[in-house]
């Protein structure tokens, strides 16, 4: 790949397909590289070339198709333009590395982090032909994926293995084919008939695993046992001495665990670990202050305000207690806890709603929060008191909405259940800095609180936020806006009509938002939406799409006749709120939205146990895996369209601000963005948390380095001088680095090159005047030049102050050491200029009349000494930094002889007998371009010698060439069009480059 497409050793390949790009009608054979930032394709058929590299940040859409045209083909879409490639000898393990590879790039998207690969992958068995380290490193990953999300388990569970078995189900007296996956903290097993069973082991519970004895009915069993008395019998196995030694090896590691996995809370109260909250004196915080037996660190907030009610026997309590009684009759008969079986009966029992008195158990035994909660004991308490006293934006939001969250409950009407509520949102937002808060949170970690403590709502929510609904609660609620899409699509599937129509008014994607985000808590009355919640806990997400749609459905026609957008929403606002649970025992709660939207004659109510057994019959057909198919596709849609509106948002901070167009400044964004995101995967000085803080205004959430702006400097900008062009941006750069953090964000960019571009002739080279001076200057330069400003006065004339704002320094050049850079710059600037020799002719003249003029300056400064100006040194000062310049630009001769028989006249010889008139300028040029520092430093004329601007300014404008050089615009679109036409990746720079860039950044 370094050879085909130019990229740097940090690009990996991961592996590469032989297939047809079809460029036009014409389908061109050759391969397609996958790496990890970058799709490829090379061909070279007939002598014709053909290459293309697209980044996976820059993808739109990625699909598989099954056309006459394009059999078995891929097509890859950008914002721009779209690619087909075809004939691949397996199109479905291609397109399912692409898939990989794309969601990698969105998350980098995302979260700003660069790919990490697993270096701790255990070696393979053989080697395999094609498959290099980085494609099994994400084969592993896709099979860890899978597996934690078939059962629920944390990020750090990692597959070791699966193999197909049977499994002996008591419950049903017979063997169950399916697979046994096994990890390092887990042994699971999953029926090949869906829902026909589950089992999830943690190996904490284990306690014996031994070969059983083998016969023609039961062939290679193995039998595990567990801590409360449960025993499961494995059979059909291949490798069973390999297996039972992996899980022996397993279970040493294992940490031995106080926990039995009963529904008990965590056997460490929580009550005995919270610490007393202080103020900001060390005094007791009123607002914070809880005593040491805190309620709700062993109780839910249900049971605390129904343990004194006066119990019901009335024929919705004796529903309550046949409820009970059913699921304890499936304890016996399938297990409790996390080894229980998990079955279709327990799917059963789910759907016709979970009591009261269980429900909590339920919930974290379904969400995997239970796993969580046990391996972490007296973690929550320590995210308590770290969060205590901390005042953030995310605190601040969670003050902000507490009082907000259910306020119809009885429960929230009072500080024990407000302060529950503050110190579980805390805790979150301590562990998990990303996400911090969300609106919606409170509304759903409230519900949570009335049926666990505060420990199990805090891990129900980790579970929430992390694995059940991911990406829902960050700030740009991408996972809701991902299922919106979703939800769209499957809307157009299964309702064709109504979509069309809804469309139209542009109801769907308003509408389903907040039915998502709060799983319809805020939108349907709270006892019937927990039973929504119920079923969320077991199956997952698709439940609440399938309930979405039975909606929809439910009011088909009257939504058809609807005229308008308000119209809909009212339909079915109505219906939400109409919503009932006929069997709750709880007394009634009065629903806020229902109260706002009822009207004359209140429509008829819908028993929510039809509802949703309506929404399993019409679209019980989803599945999960489509689901996250479907997600996939949308997902890249809405992260595509969320850079999009950052870009419109930054450029619309900034366009008052500058001379750019909105176009100019669109484009320029990408480039800088491109920049960033090329840095974060190969190797840039700084990390991506660094360059990227997603808490600040998009304008300031991307920021580049000095190596990335050297090159941004070097495409764009219209400054170039040659090998100088590097130290001219450096100098740029930190002039534009206010906080002297090493970065720049993308408003600083676009001042600096609004200068080059857009300022007239005064404001162009106070620019490049002050990019001479500190804080432009890199120490080393600096440190001579801080001599001499300590000799200048405080009265600075008006409009002696550089271009960018916030830089105010005096425009004096201090030393001729800096003017001699000055004129070394300019005479590279002019070096590509049609006009180049008058340009010179000019330069000539104004560096020996500022001279002089210096000379003159410093007479009077030295106390009216009357010592002679020494002319002729002042010609050697110019002509030494014209000759230094030439030297710099010109082209490398192969021997002396070479230079001696150029018989071309150089620009430097035209400007040195043309203008100067000196004898002696032919030797001392020599002198000066061999000398050492000994010499060079001997031709610098002593005395605080200093020019002004004013003086530089007045200058200048006695040269027309030097007026019409600087009053000419620059033209963005040219450069940026020259920067598109090249490859978008980033080739490796020269090793002198690389060795300038050091010095600069040291």
């Amino acid at each position: 790949m370094r050879k085909l497409f130019g990229m740097p050793g940090e690009e990996k390949l991961v592996n590469y397909y032989s297939c047809s790009y079809w460029k036009g009608r014409v389908p061109r054979q050759g391969w397609v590289y996958l790496s990890v930032n970058h799709l490829c394709f090379y061909s070279l058929l007939l002598g014709k070339e053909v290459t293309l590299v697209v980044q996976w940040t820059e993808v739109t859409r990625l699909e598989k198709n099954a056309t006459l045209l394009f059999p078995e083909s891929v097509r890859v879409s950008t914002r721009h333009t779209e690619h087909y490639f075809s004939m691949f000898l397996n199109v479905n393990d291609t397109f399912k590395l692409m898939e990989q590879l794309a969601t990698i790039a969105m998350r980098q998207l995302l979260d700003n982090e660069s790919f990490a690969a697993d270096h701790s992958l255990p070696k393979a068995c053989k080697t395999l032909k094609n498959v290099s380290a980085l494609k099994r490193d994400l084969d592993a990953r896709a099979k860890n994926e899978r597996y934690r999300a078939l059962f629920r388990l944390t990020q750090d569970e990692r597959l070791d293995g699966h193999t197909d078995c049977t499994l002996w189900t008591p419950f049903a007296k017979m063997h169950i084919v399916g697979q046994l996956f096994v990890s390092n903290n887990y042994i699971c097993f999953c029926s090949r008939e869906e829902d026909l069973c589950q089992l999830i082991i943690p190996l904490r519970e284990v306690s014996i695993v031994e070969k059983a004895d083998s016969s023609s009915v039961l062939p290679c069993p193995v039998s595990i046992s567990t801590k409360n008395k449960m025993t499961f019998l494995f059979a059909n196995l291949k490798d069973r001495d390999f297996l039972v030694q992996r899980i022996s090896d397993f279970l040493q590691r294992t940490p031995e665990s106080g926990h039995s996995g009963s529904p008990s809370p965590s056997t460490t109260p929580l009550s005995s670990s919270l610490p007393t909250p202080t103020g900001a004196a060390g005094e007791p915080s009123q607002r914070r202050h809880y005593s040491p037996s805190l309620p709700t660190a062993t109780q839910s907030l249900l049971h605390i305000y129904q343990k004194d009610a006066p119990e019901e026997h009335g024929p919705k309590a004796t529903k309550e207690k046949m409820k009970e009684e059913s699921w304890n009759i499936h304890f016996l008969e399938f297990g409790r806890g996390v080894c229980m079986y998990r079955t279709s009966k327990t799917r059963e029992l789910v759907l016709n709603g979970i009591p009261e008195s269980l429900r909590g158990e339920l919930w974290l035994l379904f969400s995997g929060a239970q796993n969580e909660m046990d391996t972490h004991p007296g973690y929550y308490a320590e995210r308590v008191e770290q969060a205590m006293g901390r005042c953030t934006l995310a605190t601040e939001e969670i003050e902000r909405d507490l009082h907000r969250s259910m306020p119809e409950h009885h429960a929230f009407q009072n500080e024990m259940g407000i302060a529950a509520l503050r110190r579980v949102l805390t805790a979150y937002a301590c562990r998990n800095p990303g996400i911090g808060y969300c609106q919606a949170m409170n509304i759903v970690t409230s519900v949570l609180l009335l049926y666990c403590t505060e420990e199990e709502a805090f891990w129900l929510l980790v579970a929430l936020c992390e694995r059940m609904l991911p990406d829902y609660y960050n700030t740009r609620v991408v996972g809701a806006l991902v299922d919106q899409g979703v939800f769209e699509e499957l809307t157009r599937a299964c309702l064709p009509f109504l979509y069309e129509h809804m469309q139209e008014l542009g109801v769907i994607s308003t509408i389903s938002l907040s039915w998502f985000l709060t799983l319809f808590l805020s939108v349907m009355p709270f006892d019937s939406a927990v039973l929504l919640v119920d079923c969320f806990f077991y199956e997952g997400i698709k439940v609440i799409f399938q309930v979405a749609l039975a909606v929809l459905h439910a009011n088909m026609d009257t939504l058809l006749d609807c005229n308008d957008e308000g119209e809909a929403m009212t339909i079915l606002g109505r219906y939400l709120d109409n919503v009932v649970n006929k069997q709750t025992v709880s007394p009634p709660i009065p629903h806020l939205h229902a109260l706002l939207t009822s009207g004359d004659e209140p429509p008829p109510q819908i028993d929510v146990f039809q509802l949703i057994k309506s929404s399993c019959e019409k679209f019980g057909s989803l599945r999960a895996d489509v689901i996250e198919q479907m997600r996939f596709h949308q997902r890249l849609k809405v992260i595509q369209s969320l850079e999009d509106t950052a870009k419109r948002s930054v450029v619309r901070a900034i366009m008052t601000d500058s001379a750019f167009s909105i176009e100019e400044l669109e484009e320029l964004y990408v480039h800088f963005k491109a920049k960033h995101i090329m840095s974060c995967y190969w190797g840039a000085s700084t990390t991506a948390a660094e360059r990227h803080d997603p808490s600040l205004p998009y304008l300031e959430q991307y920021r580049i380095d000095l190596g990335q702006f050297c090159q941004l400097f070097g495409a764009l900008g219209t400054w170039l001088c040659g090998t100088h062009t590097a130290t001219l941006a450096a100098r740029l750069f930190r002039l534009l680095d206010m906080n002297k953090d090493g970065l720049i964000n993308f408003k600083e960019f676009v001042t600096g090159l609004s200068g080059m571009y857009h300022g007239d002739m005064t404001e162009k080279l106070k620019l490049l005047y002050n990019l001479h001076l500190p804080p432009a200057l890199c120490p080393e330069e600096a440190e001579s030049a801080l001599e001499a400003t300590q000799f200048f006065t405080d009265d600075t004339p008006q409009g002696t102050h550089t271009l960018i704002h916030f830089c105010l320094i005096p425009c004096v050049c201090p030393l001729q050491e800096q003017f001699i850079e000055l004129c070394k710059t300019l005479y590279n600037m002019f070096s590509e200029d049609p006009l180049e020799q008058e340009l010179y002719h000019a330069i000539a003249t104004v560096a020996s009349l500022l001279l002089r003029i210096g000379e003159v300056g410093k007479k009077f400064t030295n106390n009216g000494a009357n010592k002679p100006t020494d002319t002729t040194n002042a010609q050697s000062l110019v002509c030494r930094a014209l000759a230094e310049a030439q030297l710099e630009t010109l082209p490398q001769q192969t021997s002396d002889e070479e230079v001696k028989d150029d018989t071309s006249v150089s620009s430097y010889s035209m400007v040195s007998t043309g203008s100067l008139q000196c004898e002696d300028i032919a030797d001392d040029t020599v002198l000066i371009g061999c000398a050492g520092d000994q010499q060079r430093q001997g031709s610098i004329l002593e005395g605080d010698w200093s020019i002004t601007f004013e003086q530089v300014l007045a200058s200048m404008l006695t040269e027309p060439p030097l007026v019409d050089y600087f009053e000419k615009k620059g033209d963005i679109q040219a450069r940026m069009a020259i920067c598109k036409m090249q490859r978008r990746v980033e080739r490796q720079v020269s090793s002198s480059s690389d060795h300038e860039l050091a010095q600069l950044s040291t």
